[in-house]
Formats: C-alpha cells, sequence, structure tokens
C-alpha cells in the first residue's frame, strides 16, 4: 500500500491542498525580503569627512558649500570629492586655483563622516560608520546572516523529521520575528551582526519546512503545479520589496516593516495540518487518519472513510522501523543515499552561490539602484511560469539546462564591455531569471529524491550547504579588490560545473515520493513511475508500475 493511493481518495489536488498553500503564504513572502534586504540596509551613501573641525576663526564664513569643500577635501584625477580624506588645514588658496593640489597634506577622517541622505535616510553604514577601512563589514553582516540560515537549516532539518513538520514551523515564526524586530534596536554592529545571524537561523525553518509539508500534501500528477505557485509567493515578496524598500529609506523601521507578515503567520499556524506523511512513518497513524478525513471532507469526498479504514495506514512503510529517530548520519551510511547526498550537496552549493552572487550586485548596470532590483524581481514571475512547463519534460533536464545557462550568462556579462550597458543589463536579467527558475526546481526536485523519513534532514542538508555557498557569496565579491572580473568568473563557473554534476541524479518525473531508505536502495522501487490511470485506480490496490521512468 502507497501513500499515494490513499491521498487519492481524499483527492490530492483540491481545495484542501490550496488552503495549505494560502496558509503558507505569508511567512514566506517575508523570506525574499530579509535575505535580500542587505541590498539597502547596507548600502553606502555618497560621503565625505566631517570637516567641521577645520572651520577656526570663520574661515567658512560667507562660503557655498561646493567652495568649502574645495578647500577641505582633496579630489580624485576624474574631479570627484574624496571620501576617506581630508585637508590637514583650509586650503584657501584653492578657491582660487583648484587644480593646484599635489602634494598638500591629507589626514585621514578625524570626525566621522557627513552622508548623503537624498536616497537613504539611515544604512548600517551610516549607523555605525562602516565607510572607508570598515566598508567590509557591509558585506560580512550579510555573511553573518547566511551562516545563520546554514546551521539553522541543520538544526530544523533534524528536528522537523523528529518532532514533526508543524511545531518545528511555529518555533521558526515566534523566534524570527523576536530576532528582527530586536536587530533593527541595536546600539553596536557586534549586536546587530549577532541578532541577523539568529534572524538567519530562524528563517531556515520556514524556509525548508513549508516547501515540503506543501508537497507532502499533494498528489503526483500536479506536485509541480503546487511546487511552481508555492514559489511564486518568494516573487511575490521580492517585487513588494523593491516599493517597499524604495518608501522606507530607513533600515530599522524597514527591517521592522518586513518582518510583520510573520505576526500573520503565526496567528494562522493554527490551520496549518501536520505531514500524513510524517505522521504514518513516525508511527501516529491515528492523527494521520484525522487529518486525511478532514482533507477528504473539505475536497469533497464523502466516501474516503468507508473505503479507507485505519488500520489500511498502518501499511505504509512498514518495512523501516516505525518511529525511529532518523539524524544526518543516515543520509550517508548506504551506498545509493549517500551518492544522493553528495551530488544534491553539490547542485545546491552552485544554485545558491549563483543567485545570491547575481541578486547581491545590482549596481554597474548604469541604472537606479530600486528600478535594478524591481527588475530582478520582475523576471523572476515569467522565469517560474517558464520553468512549469520544463519541469513537465522531465526534472534533471531542466535542473540542468538552467544552470548551465545561468553559467553561460555569467561568462557573456565577462566579456562583454561595459560601454554596452543595455546589453550587459539585459544578459544580467536573463541570468537571475534563469538563476531564480533553477532554485525554483532544485527544491522540488530534492524534495522529490529523498524519503519521507529522513525528507527533512536531507533538505536541511542541502540547505546548509546552500547557504555556505550563499554566505561565501558577499565574501567572493570583495575579489574584485584582487581582479575586478574574478568574482563573476567563479560563479559562472561555479554555475556549470553544478550543472553537469545535476546530469547525475535520477529523474523523479510521474514518479511515487519514497516513504522510506530502501525505496531508494532498491533501484525498481526508488525508480518506479506511477502513470495518471494507475492514481486513479482503487486505491486499495498497491501500484507496482514497471513503467520505466523519462
Amino acid at each position: 500500500m502507497k501513500f499515494e493511493n490513499i491521498l487519492a481518495e481524499a483527492d490530492g489536488f483540491g481545495r484542501y491542498q490550496f488552503v495549505i498553500i494560502a496558509l503558507l503564504v505569508f511567512p514566506r513572502i517575508t523570506l525574499p525580503c530579509h535575505f535580500l534586504i542587505h541590498n539597502f540596509i547596507g548600502a553606502i551613501p555618497s560621503h565625505h569627512c566631517d570637516f567641521s573641525s577645520l572651520d577656526t576663526d570663520g574661515v567658512f564664513e560667507d562660503l557655498t558649500q561646493e567652495e568649502k569643500l574645495t578647500i577641505s577635501i582633496p579630489k580624485h584625477e576624474d574631479g570627484t570629492f574624496s571620501s576617506c580624506l581630508m585637508f590637514s588645514e583650509p586650503q584657501l588658496h584653492l578657491l582660487r586655483n583648484s587644480s593646484n593640489s599635489t602634494g598638500l597634506p591629507t589626514v585621514q577622517c578625524q570626525n566621522g563622516w557627513q552622508f548623503d541622505h537624498s536616497i537613504f535616510k539611515s544604512t548600517l553604514a551610516t549607523q555605525y560608520n562602516l565607510v572607508c577601512d570598515k566598508k567590509g563589514l557591509n558585506n560580512i553582516s550579510a555573511t553573518i546572516f547566511f551562516i545563520g540560515i546554514m546551521f539553522g537549516a541543520i538544526f530544523f532539518g533534524v528536528l522537523s523529521d523528529k518532532y514533526g513538520r508543524k511545531s518545528m514551523l511555529l518555533v521558526s515564526y515566534i523566534s524570527s520575528m523576536v530576532f528582527s524586530v530586536a536587530s533593527a534596536f541595536s546600539t553596536n554592529f557586534m549586536m546587530f551582526a549577532s541578532l541577523r545571524f539568529l534572524t538567519g537561523f530562524s528563517l531556515a525553518g520556514i524556509s525548508i519546512i513549508s516547501i515540503v509539508l506543501t508537497i507532502e500534501w499533494v498528489d503526483i500528477e500536479h506536485r509541480t503545479f503546487i511546487g511552481v505557485i508555492g514559489s511564486m509567493a518568494w516573487s511575490l515578496g521580492n517585487l513588494m520589496f523593491s516599493g517597499t524598500a524604495y518608501l522606507i529609506n530607513d533600515w530599522s523601521l524597514l527591517v521592522i516593516t518586513v518582518t510583520t507578515p510573520l505576526l500573520i503567520a503565526t496567528a494562522t499556524w493554527w490551520w496549518v495540518p501536520e505531514s500524513a506523511r510524517w505522521l504514518i512513518v513516525s508511527g501516529q497513524t491515528q492523527r494521520a487518519y484525522s487529518y486525511l478525513q478532514k482533507c477528504a471532507s473539505v475536497n469533497g469526498r464523502k466516501d474516503f472513510t468507508s473505503k479507507i479504514e485505519l488500520e489500511t495506514l498502518s501499511t505504509i512503510g512498514a518495512t523501516d522501523k516505525v518511529g525511529h529517530s532518523y539524524t544526518y548520519l543516515d543520509l550517508i551510511k548506504t551506498p545509493r543515499l549517500r551518492n544522493l547526498t553528495l551530488f544534491t550537496g553539490i547542485v545546491w552549493y552552485g544554485v545558491a552561490s549563483t543567485y545570491y552572487g547575481i541578486s547581491l550586485n545590482i549596481t554597474g548596470f548604469g541604472l537606479d539602484l530600486y528600478l535594478t532590483y524591481f527588475i530582478y524581481a520582475a523576471i523572476e514571475v515569467p522565469a517560474k511560469i517558464l520553468v512549469y512547463f520544463s519541469l513537465k519534460i522531465g526534472r534533471r533536464p531542466n535542473q540542468v539546462g538552467t544552470l548551465l545557462l545561468t553559467g553561460i550568462c555569467i561568462i557573456i556579462n565577462i566579456i562583454t564591455p561595459k560601454d554596452y550597458w543595455t546589453f550587459r543589463t539585459i544578459v544580467a536579467v536573463l541570468g537571475k531569471g534563469l538563476s531564480e527558475a533553477s532554485f525554483t526546481s532544485v527544491f522540488l526536485y530534492t524534495t522529490e529524491l529523498y524519503p519521507t523519513v529522513l525528507r527533512q534532514n536531507g533538505i536541511g542538508y542541502n540547505s546548509f550547504v546552500a547557504r555556505l555557498g550563499a554566505s561565501i557569496s558577499p565574501l567572493i565579491m570583495l575579489l574584485e579588490d584582487v581582479w575586478l572580473l574574478l568574482p563573476q568568473v567563479l560563479f559562472g563557473i561555479v554555475a556549470i560545473i553544478s550543472g553537469l554534476v545535476a546530469c547525475l541524479l535520477r529523474e523523479t518525473k510521474n514518479t511515487r515520493l519514497p516513504e522510506t531508505i530502501e525505496d531508494i536502495e532498491d533501484t525498481r522501487r526508488g525508480s518506479g513511475c506511477i502513470t495518471t490511470q494507475e492514481q486513479s485506480e482503487i486505491p486499495l490496490k498497491t501500484v507496482e508500475s514497471t513503467e520505466k521512468c523519462p
């Protein structure tokens, strides 16, 4: 007996499934806001040294702002004022000949900086003076956040398989809100970085649990649709965030604002169902049966209880130890599962590294910061519509194709002269869309690859590897100081290599979700396909399809 047979009687694609999607919209909307908020709160506005200390004996009296800058701040060769140097004393003679400034004594900023607040009212740079020799801390703060997500994925992955999807989802909701709001009131940068680490740690639970919980409640035929539709919540949040960041240019208020959807998520958590698949393999068949009865009732299947009895659920997952506590070590104990763990880890690293390498680099294309972000967010919608149809061809060719094309777009931008900024922007946006498509498919693909007893562990492990790639991405961008194109070269190579590794994964289109480790190790059972006709048959018949997978 397979769970798909039982779910078919309760209707695996009805109102109940769409209610689950709706309940998980609000927490997923906030994810891109937090994951990419560094583009705005970490921005460094135009600035120069605070030269008020040079105003002795009324030197600055009757001078315009431009004249004050001329006698106080040295200029670069391109005529712009220095951001990190000032004259040791007013150079009044520059008012007559501003070009004669060679060899004049300069010092580092003595009393902080004056910032241009025309775009940002405040950012981390203005709040904590993260400029000049400390500007790298902006990138480090993003890295710390992703490191938090990395370890949070491990934490929530193992506990979700042990204690259930729903309970750990509530823990993620509440802790994310507390730490995120607290970070907005940080009194110093170290406190902010620590709280952002904990915020990322908590948000990891929402990221990995919400998609798995949804997929585990839907039938085989509609997993692609539900997976892509659920992912649209990310794109919706991304689009809304571009406007929110434009309207709210105070970093602390922006952090609080993007956290508010979690209040709604917490209030509606009570209606989120636990995964019936997880309940069955963990031995809680009575609770699983109650949820399946409710699913059937909402979906209009009134005859469910007459066809499926409680005892029927005990036949699912009978080959594994009921109630056994699985850990990450189980991912590497058997040969096929060990290969799966290795290959998916490489693919996830490549997907995340390239996605965040592109998403966190939205300057340099000749466009406004907010406009570029909006275009980057908008391209995700058609990309996900396209990936919906490409996933129907197959999971593996879709994953391979999107990663390889992302790498190609990055390489094209590397060899294209900067004078062609319009073309470079188009290619960058296309690469962003492809990288988002690869992220959309990898969640669905990986969920289908791992068995129910280890699914959250598998997603948690892969999310850990992905966040490792995401946390390293801001640091890789610092390599611009070594060679301007080096970061993009690395991102392009990683995308291509991970795309090639994806060729080694098995196809999962139209296959049952594996329930146990034996389903993975047994080639016939682990890769057996199920057709639409078979799924519509009487659920009490155990389906053992011998159809070869695409």
